[in-house]
């Protein structure tokens, strides 16, 4: 029997809000290939760039835009993502007509959507990853967190990257108390694996997330990390046609990096200074890497999280404006995150797709 006839077409298509949600689904595109089935890769943006370079041999489609852009001043930042929220809805709406064109023009078989809500279709399993079951919004939080419970119930399963018990990352974010059939804590999801490489930087510096914050943050820290006295490698999360590597100093800038040289570079650095999103705390934990982080201004999520890990002894952490490099001295009075299993049985995740 032909093996080919037996693999099934499955569209992966993760949110382009930085590169989070792209970079956590790498290591499901490898499960995928591993598990004899074809992916088909669907975003936009720097999102999409990045996955096109990390798999220049499968095929990728392009999504609309849902427009994300971060409020300069972090008080602004809810009152932004209400304005484009009108962009956002005619983009999911866009997206559920797409899809239902692509299953049918690419024999799609099942779906696995980060956080994308109009990637869906009732005829085919459907698959929604998001470490936000509660999504923090101030004093709205009640009705955004109930607005995406209703999103993520109509697909089939709903991935939660992280455990289900008390020793967790995400706390309230990626926990509810009403039991819901639907959810499958799977556990931290990195691309990353840890190594023992001998150290070559005293810190890495990575940045990611929308403009204009990480271009502010960027500006912000080049004019600090001069006065750093050991070696230090400075990822700015500019995905661009070609890598550029300048060297000034003690400095080693890049604009980025793939996994393979990204995974290097992490297992090289004593430490690291970034910012609170969760696709990085959960690199850090497979990595087992002391961390400093400054999270998004305005960003509920980010800041709930640098909180959180503070809190429990594990990482401190700085609001963008107050920032100093003295402040990195504070992570040597820290635990560090937790070492947590990482291994996914993902041969048995995916018989969601041969039901």
């Amino acid at each position: 029997m032909d093996l080919k006839s037996e693999q099934k077409t499955i569209l992966v298509a993760p949110l382009n809000w930085g590169l989070g949600h792209a970079t956590r689904c790498i290591p499901i595109i490898k499960a995928l290939l591993e598990n004899n089935y074809i992916p088909i890769i669907a975003s936009d943006g720097i999102a999409l760039a990045l996955l096109e370079k990390e798999f220049p041999n499968i095929q990728t489609l392009e999504l609309p835009s849902y427009q994300i852009e971060y409020a300069k001043k972090g008080q602004n930042f809810k009152w932004k993502l209400l304005k484009n929220s009108l962009r956002t809805l005619k983009a999911v709406r866009q997206e559920k007509k797409i899809t239902e064109n692509w299953i049918e023009k690419y024999a799609i078989d099942g779906i696995i959507s980060d956080n994308r809500m109009g990637v869906f279709n009732k005829k085919v399993p459907s698959v929604y990853i998001t470490h936000q079951l509660n999504v923090l919004t101030g004093n709205t939080t009640w009705i955004t967190s109930k607005i995406h419970q209703y999103v993520m119930n109509k697909y089939t399963e709903c991935w939660v990257p992280d455990h289900p018990g008390n020793l967790n990352l995400t706390g309230k974010l990626g926990h509810i108390d009403n039991v819901n059939p639907k959810i499958k804590h799977i556990g931290p999801v990195s691309r990353l694996q840890k190594k023992l490489l001998p150290k070559k930087y005293d810190l890495l510096v990575i940045l990611s997330g929308p403009e204009p914050q990480r271009g502010l943050l960027e500006t912000h820290l080049k004019k600090e990390i001069v006065r750093f006295e050991g070696n230090v490698i400075f990822i700015e999360g500019n995905v661009e046609s070609e890598q550029k590597i300048v060297v000034k100093g003690n400095v080693t800038y890049y604009n980025f990096m793939n996994s393979t040289a990204l995974e290097q570079a992490f297992n090289e650095s004593e430490m690291v200074l970034c910012r609170s999103g969760y696709t990085t705390i959960m690199d850090l934990a497979i990595l087992r890497k002391k961390a400093f982080f400054i999270p998004t201004p305005g960003q509920y999520e980010q800041e709930y999280l640098a909180k959180k890990l503070k809190k429990e002894g594990l990482a401190p952490y700085s609001n963008q404006n107050d920032f100093r490099l003295d402040n990195i001295k504070e992570i040597h009075n820290y635990k560090g995150l937790p070492r947590l299993d990482s291994k996914i049985d993902w041969t048995n995740l995916f018989q969601v797709f041969e039901k």
